[in-house]
């Protein structure tokens, strides 16, 4: 079983561009399609004076949209993210009343990443900190308890909540002990299913499951894989998302010519890490699409 994660298209983007990247992973029946939420973003805009200006945009707005028109046109359940980063409380509970009326039912709750700037994650002052305290909320919500106490015959919603967890443990964390205190804190506060960072050596998830289950968490852990696909990948990736590349894989990017042949490897490598999952019985695993489908849908026809 698999299942796709996709960015909304930036600003002014046509939605053709996820059906798109859609459309040609769809035979492959996925179990659900998440959707990834972003919040404002400082730019920094040069004046005819030469100084710059901070403003504030969102560059991919629609996550709560997109999902609607994904389960809409293909008829598979949907899992928008929502996020602790740029948004208030009301605004995040206002979002889940919109996907409770549209019939969404799932919902990955994660902090959201740092400014792309200073690289520092900042919440709003009306708003949450950590996603357990957005957890928490959603919770709160599923048991009828809305922000407006004085609010009378609320209804309670049915929200299914994932969370977000890391093999080689989150950046911010000083140790891994600390990442998975936190990661079971979040199942205990009530987060049905967790779904990893990428990784590119197995050993490092399945780690990651043992030592869970070694301290009480028992929902179903799903791992995450992203193929490389182009050689800047090998700085990139571990710059973006703090993620470790095996030796092994970096000497055969190296040896690699053109994008084309890093691709084909970035193929081949995702296929034997997902055969060697499989074989271990993992309950889904979910690509990183990241706007590209044709290298998934090359390791799903090499499943």
């Amino acid at each position: 079983m698999v299942s796709f994660e996709i960015l909304p298209p930036t600003k002014g983007t046509s939605i053709k561009s996820i059906f798109d990247n859609l459309d040609p992973l769809m035979e492959f029946n996925p179990q659900y399609i998440n959707i990834t939420y972003h919040q404002p973003e400082t730019v920094l805009i040069e004046k005819q004076d030469g100084l710059f200006e901070a403003k504030i945009i969102r560059k991919r707005p629609g996550t709560v949209a997109i999902a609607a028109a994904i389960q809409n046109r293909y008829k598979v359940d949907v899992v928008p993210h929502l996020i602790c980063g740029g948004f208030s409380k009301e605004e995040i509970e206002d979002a889940l009343i919109d996907l409770n009326y549209l019939g969404i039912e799932n919902i990955l709750a994660v902090r959201g990443d740092g400014d792309p700037i200073s690289r520092r994650f900042n919440h709003s002052q009306k708003g949450h900190k950590f996603a357990i305290e957005l957890l928490e909320q959603i919770v709160d919500l599923n048991k009828g308890k809305y922000l407006d106490s004085d609010s009378k015959n609320l209804t309670k919603t049915d929200f299914s909540v994932g969370v977000a967890g890391y093999p080689e443990k989150h950046a911010e964390s000083p140790n891994m002990e600390t990442d998975l205190n936190w990661l079971k804190a979040k199942v205990d506060a009530g987060a049905e299913y967790i779904v990893t960072q990428m990784f590119f050596d197995n050993e490092c998830f399945f780690s990651l499951v043992e030592s869970c289950r070694k301290i009480g968490i028992t929902v179903p852990i799903i791992p995450g894989l992203k193929p490389i696909s182009i050689k800047k990948h090998l700085s990139l990736l571990p710059q973006t998302f703090k993620v470790d590349i095996p030796l092994n894989l970096v000497k055969e990017i190296e040896k690699c010519q053109t994008n084309k042949a890093v691709r084909e490897l970035g193929v081949q490598w995702a296929i034997k890490q997902s055969k060697e999952l499989i074989a271990a019985g993992v309950p889904v695993i979910h690509f990183f699409t990241m706007g590209k489908s044709d290298n998934i849908v090359a390791i799903l026809k090499g499943l």
